[in-house]
């Protein structure tokens, strides 16, 4: 998940244009995104993923990554809605159950608020932040003020200006 430098993943108004991943970043989404086996994610986030499963795209990076998207098991937890379209599934069970449903897959989480109550149930083994140089002053904090969590640093790679940090969590 793409972060700004002061540790934001949303500005003060919601706003994360900044993030926009440069073509050498978005390869290396796709190929994160090929290798994931599930997908879990909030209902903000399945709402903005959802073109992906929705239109077609002439740019080869962009079609390359609606083309992993599709077919990926996509479990979204919202209280509001009551369908969801493409390879989504809504979630009946709590974390714990759908996460053990899906057994020993590489499963992702994807949303500031669902990924905050996994952090808090501590379901989360691994976290890859892409650190943006920008400060945008407050919004949407990446990790929430109530967890604390040991981290050991697996991997770094730059990507221009971008900062890819891979942490696994100790203990």
């Amino acid at each position: 998940m793409s972060l700004s430098a002061d540790g934001y993943i949303a500005g003060p108004d919601g706003s994360f244009d900044w993030a926009v991943p440069s073509e050498e970043l978005h390869r290396f989404h796709n190929e994160r995104a090929a290798v994931t086996d599930a997908q879990l994610l909030g209902r903000r986030l399945y709402e903005t993923m959802l073109v992906w499963d929705t239109e077609e795209f002439s740019d080869p990076v962009m079609a390359e990554f609606a083309e992993i998207w599709r077919p990926l098991e996509k479990i979204v937890f919202s209280t509001t809605l009551t369908s969801v379209e493409g390879s989504n599934r809504l979630a009946t069970g709590t974390l714990e159950e759908e996460i053990a449903a899906l057994g020993d897959r590489r499963i992702a989480v994807g949303g500031a608020g669902l990924a905050a109550e996994c952090m808090r149930r501590g379901l989360i083994d691994e976290f890859e932040l892409f650190v943006i140089p920008i400060v945008v002053g407050g919004g949407t904090p990446y990790f929430p003020p109530d967890v604390h969590i040991d981290l050991e640093l697996v991997e770094t790679r730059t990507f221009g200006a971008t900062v890819y940090l891979h942490y696994r969590r100790c203990g």
